[in-house]
């Protein structure tokens, strides 16, 4: 059920097997694989390029919203953040390495960062979220370089002079790694339409990360995450936000998965014979 190589559209920043998860191709890379290839792509200031963090909802949405294959289609790396992905694999036959979610990408990257005297720019997250996600990352990481971070108001994707003001802000600051914490669809939207052109190596949507790190959301226990109970932990805490996506979402996710082993079956049946259509 995997493929390998290129796809039908530009070729990812990494030589990776891909795995078919609807219509979303995921990389099948570890999680310290996947530092190493964007900390070169960043190190060498390579052509911009994306990362998205695909997760049950991601896949959901994919059915039904064409520009957002596209994004997938364009993006460098498409990691595995939702537990729901590993297991819908084994159901069809492969194996990611690991689960790769936004917020352990992003920590990673800053640890790198930090490392290898990389810079990096923070833009979204809730009100103040990001300040203070910083300040939680340069106490673990005292030579973390933030070239900057911004908090634009809501939809400033509709305003041109916002849209502006943000691109002016990244584009001076010259960040290695451009961190979008937007939301699903939102952020990648931007990466796709705006961030490659902002001349940073590499964009990653992170989604909430900024809210966890900082304190202002809890992250579920470790054994949830493990055990791919963190979508319950999240409905718990943000219930009307969170039960639609999850419990209606999820279950269309069960549906696209189970469609996918069906059709694979009927198409890798047995050959016909030599014999078959004659008389």
């Amino acid at each position: 059920m995997s493929t390998t190589g290129c796809l039908p559209m530009p070729c990812p920043i990494a030589k990776t097997e891909r795995i078919k998860i609807g219509r979303a191709f995921v990389d099948a890379t570890s999680f310290s694989e996947t530092l190493d290839i964007l900390v070169d792509h960043a190190l060498l200031r390579k052509p911009a390029t994306y990362v998205v963090t695909p997760n049950a909802q991601h896949v959901v949405m994919l059915e039904d919203d064409a520009q957002f294959r596209e994004i997938y289609d364009h993006a460098g790396m498409v990691l595995p953040d939702g537990a729901s992905l590993l297991g819908a694999a084994r159901i069809l036959g492969s194996k990611f390495k690991e689960r790769i979610t936004g917020i352990d990408i992003f920590q990673g990257l800053c640890e790198r960062a930090a490392r290898e005297g990389l810079r990096v720019f923070l833009l979204g997250g809730r009100p103040g979220a990001a300040s203070v996600a910083v300040g939680k990352l340069r106490a673990r990481y005292p030579n973390l370089i933030v070239a900057g971070t911004t908090r634009p108001p809501d939809a400033f994707d509709k305003d041109e002079e916002l849209m502006e003001e943000v691109a002016q802000q990244i584009r001076e600051a010259r960040p290695h790694f451009l961190f979008v914490g937007l939301g699903a669809r939102m952020q990648e939207n931007w990466m796709y339409q705006h961030g490659q052109k902002l001349g940073v190596p590499v964009s990653v949507g992170v989604g909430g990360s900024f809210d966890v790190v900082s304190g202002l959301l809890p992250r579920a226990p470790k054994w949830m995450q493990n055990w791919g109970f963190e979508w319950l932990f999240r409905v718990a805490a943000e219930p009307r936000r969170m039960w639609k996506r999850y419990l209606i979402g999820n279950s269309r996710f069960i549906a696209i998965v189970l469609w996918q082993l069906i059709t694979a079956g009927i198409h890798s049946g047995p050959a016909p014979s030599a014999a078959a259509g004659r008389l």
